[in-house]
């Protein structure tokens, strides 16, 4: 029971890292019909500006801002002047965005070096507690408090206020939103501004937790977040959620027990998940 324990704690931890990336691709992606493939980007592009500030500053909550911030000026860059112009047009949107990827990749060598970047959580959030035979590692405990805390901020914004209700009109008839004398466009970036701080938020969490980050870090998990967000369905923040708990306890436990397959998991699952329901777990059918 200890060790089921430990190992669900450790896989629900990473699980809430997943989500913070793959909510912001599931607003992008999901509500926005936007084939984001630079989405990874913005999570590295976060990871190392949050650090930085970190180490600059000496305060983890200023390098989370700093993070956060970074992801809103990207985000809206990355809307006005690369994905706008590609609306509706998905081929063309993942071409960009992929050579987006590559380029902010590229960026992050220029501005901090080609080699890792090790850093570690702040005295407050290290070390752990000890429950019986149990090991609660605290900034763990901290990813996951944050990553329910954004599901339960984001999801009531959606459910029940006003921005949420044009977000949500819009994705199902933007024209009509638009014949209301709601500027839709705006309401749009600001979707994907917020999509982006996500991950950039996720970037900065994951930080400390890994120990290290690396330029090409965006990649692997941008990887992760499609995953995510095709098995837990297209535009649900809920599917999401329970997705990348899902992929995140399923890599816990297959690297402990069946370390040969813990980097086949994911598109097992998510081959599994089409097979029997290809509009993922919480998706509706088209």
């Amino acid at each position: 029971m200890e060790l089921f324990l430990n190992l669900s704690i450790n896989g629900l931890s990473t699980g809430m890292l997943i989500f913070l990336l793959a909510a912001g691709l599931t607003l992008i992606f999901g509500l926005m019909d936007v084939l984001n493939f630079a989405h990874g980007g913005l999570f590295a592009f976060g990871a190392y500006s949050g650090v930085w500030v970190y180490a600059t500053t000496g305060s983890f909550l200023a390098g989370i801002v700093g993070a956060i911030l970074t992801g809103l000026i990207l985000g809206f860059v990355t809307e006005r002047f690369i994905v706008k112009p590609v609306y509706g047009n998905h081929v063309q949107q993942i071409l960009i965005t992929l050579g987006l990827m590559l380029v902010l990749s590229e960026m992050l060598k220029v501005i901090w070096g080609p080699n890792q970047l090790a850093t570690k959580a702040p005295s407050y959030l290290a070390g752990s507690w000890q429950l019986g035979d149990v090991t609660i590692i605290k900034y763990r405990a901290f990813i996951i408090l944050v990553g329910f805390l954004v599901f339960g901020l984001v999801y009531f914004i959606l459910r029940n206020t006003r921005i949420g209700l044009i977000v949500r009109a819009g994705v199902m008839n933007k024209e009509m939103v638009q014949a209301l004398g709601i500027n839709i466009k705006k309401v749009f970036m600001l979707v994907f501004m917020v999509g982006a701080a996500m991950a950039s938020l996720g970037g900065i969490l994951h930080a400390p937790y890994s120990g290290v980050i690396y330029a090409e870090m965006g990649m692997d998990f941008g990887i992760l977040a499609f995953i995510v967000v095709v098995i837990g369905g297209m535009g649900s923040l809920t599917g999401s959620l329970f997705a990348a708990i899902l992929v995140g306890l399923s890599g816990a436990f297959m690297t402990y027990y069946v370390p040969d397959l813990s980097l086949a998991v994911n598109m097992l699952l998510m081959a599994v998940v089409l097979v029997f329901r290809p509009q993922g777990l919480f998706g509706v059918k088209g």
